[in-house]
């Protein structure tokens, strides 16, 4: 079998600089995307945005 080869970043969107101190998926991140295309990565791979597990919180 035969797999292709790519390469990307992870970065949670929390990192990127934004208006009140902690990023967002606004403008920083449209420019990270744009800094990805320029750098020929293929993959923005991120954290979960909230919380992990399985089932309802009790």
């Amino acid at each position: 079998m035969s797999f292709s080869r790519s390469s990307g970043i992870l970065l949670h969107p929390t990192s990127l600089p934004g208006r009140f101190g902690i990023g967002d998926l606004g403008e920083q991140a449209y420019r990270f995307v744009d800094f990805l295309e320029d750098s020929q990565q293929t993959l923005w791979q991120i954290l979960p945005l909230g919380p992990t597990g399985h089932g309802l919180a009790g």
